[in-house]
């Protein structure tokens, strides 16, 4: 009988790439990829162990996936990602349900763990992570057949005292630019107008393979592949924003004019227990020269509180910066200690309950700057890409340049004159906290 495989997939969208390509070398071998659990004869849960909520949730699914051992066909239940690279023998010593661990570095290896975890050989593939995939790997692509990410580097060298990623990921290391084209390429005769580049550290692209900064060759490189009509880009390290990237994104039209750049605090004291680059100055300077230089530009970032010594003034003053710096989007994430990281032996840790207020004083805080920001587009025309249909409603929904993916804001349009899957003109009408809406016109 052919094994019937599905994956499960947690965490980032570096992560759903890692299980794109194991879903891609799983179908190659034969075995049928399902959608529902209860059909599958063999799971794999594509894990996350970034902060302790990510684990628990990892853990929960693995236990939920094993209960279909009793109630459904379920034979072999393998684990990998992030929490099987850092705690491999925890995992198998306490969870016996698990018939295999495959390790961040390792997910190309795949379909040897389902074979030896058929065979009841119970395998562990955990390595050092120095796997780097390339265009000619299998991919199944799950996101809708218009958008994909395209990982661009892996790992990290930076030294957050806050972050495990280099110790699930590795240090950083860079794509070849050829083998990133060439995957846009096939991304695009497959359909797909929207590649979001995505690394731990976008911005150091190159300097490990070039000895110099090539992000911005490389995102005109996949805007001039044909059939790509938005070139969008994540997690733009603040330390290495340069003045030739701001440049590329500004001159180019497919580049969207959207930056995610993770400043994670404003207060320099806290910057520097985190080891971030810079200090507030420099991140006020950098933010004023985006805008300058691209002037319809939609700004994100990411902000930490209750990092162990934030006290209730940097708190304000952090919530001063939001405010002066009306972000276009914002993450706010309450500080979670994470083993083997610097941050733990800090002293002077905020408790749980403070985080969380704190968590939501910002948030509700961004909901009037968010509301401000998005009244500019009334009256405005926008480019949007539609991407479905409320038949309640009787309105398309879709976004623009300015929003990503999933985490952001959304169009909601009536008169929609674009069919799913295309990108079309919009006049915007109202604005509200993270949403707009208008009439199509083209």
């Amino acid at each position: 009988m052919t094994e019937r495989v599905k994956v499960v997939t947690l965490g980032c969208e570096k992560n759903l790439v890692d299980s794109e390509i194991m879903s891609g070398l799983i179908h190659g071998r034969g075995f049928k990829l399902v959608e529902e659990p209860e059909e599958a004869t063999v799971i794999i849960v594509n894990t996350c162990g970034f902060i302790d909520a990510a684990k628990e949730e990892s853990v929960n699914t693995i236990l939920n996936m094993a209960d279909l051992k009793e109630t459904a066909r379920l034979k072999a239940l393998i684990v990998s990602g992030c929490l099987t690279q850092r705690y491999k023998q925890q995992l198998m010593e306490e969870m016996p349900e698990i018939d295999g661990i495959v390790g961040t570095g390792d997910f190309h290896h795949i379909n040897e763990i389902v074979d030896e975890a058929l065979r009841g050989k119970k395998p562990i593939r955990v390595g050092n992570p120095v796997f780097n995939y390339e265009e000619s790997l299998p991919r199944v692509v799950t996101t809708p057949r218009y958008t994909a990410y395209v990982k661009i580097a892996e790992g990290c060298d930076n030294a957050c005292t806050f972050c495990s990623i280099p110790i699930m990921r590795g240090k950083f290391r860079s794509r070849s630019m050829e083998s990133i084209v060439s995957e846009a390429r096939q991304l695009a005769s497959q359909g797909v107008k929207e590649i979001s580049l995505i690394a731990q550290d976008s911005t150091n692209y190159g300097t490990d393979l070039y000895d110099t900064f090539m992000l911005p060759e490389l995102l005109q490189r996949v805007s001039e592949v044909e059939g790509v009509q938005w070139v969008r880009l994540h997690y733009a390290y603040p330390g290495f924003f340069t003045d030739e990237l701001i440049e590329t994104i500004a001159s180019n039209p497919k580049i969207c004019k959207y930056i995610d750049i993770p400043l994670q605090h404003s207060v320099d004291r806290i910057l520097k227990r985190m080891r971030r680059p810079g200090r507030e100055k420099d991140a006020r300077e950098l933010i004023s020269k985006i805008r300058r230089s691209i002037p319809d530009v939609a700004v994100r970032t990411s902000l930490i509180v209750g990092f162990p010594g934030e006290t209730e003034e940097d708190f304000n003053a952090l919530c001063e910066f939001v405010k002066e710096m009306k972000f276009d989007r914002l993450g706010v994430f309450a500080y979670s200690s994470e083993e083997d990281t610097p941050a733990v032996r800090l002293p002077d840790h905020v408790p749980d309950d403070v985080k969380e207020w704190r968590v939501n004083t910002l948030m509700e805080l961004q909901r009037i700057v968010s509301r401000d920001n998005s009244s500019r587009f009334v009256g405005k025309e926008l480019d949007v890409l539609v991407e479905r249909y409320d038949g309640r409603s009787d309105v398309y929904i879709g976004r623009s340049m300015y929003d990503a993916p999933e985490i952001d804001g959304e169009v909601f349009i009536s008169n929609c004159r674009t069919e799913i899957g295309s990108i079309g003109k919009v006049r915007i009408t109202h604005a509200y906290e993270f949403d707009l809406s208008g009439e199509g016109i083209a």
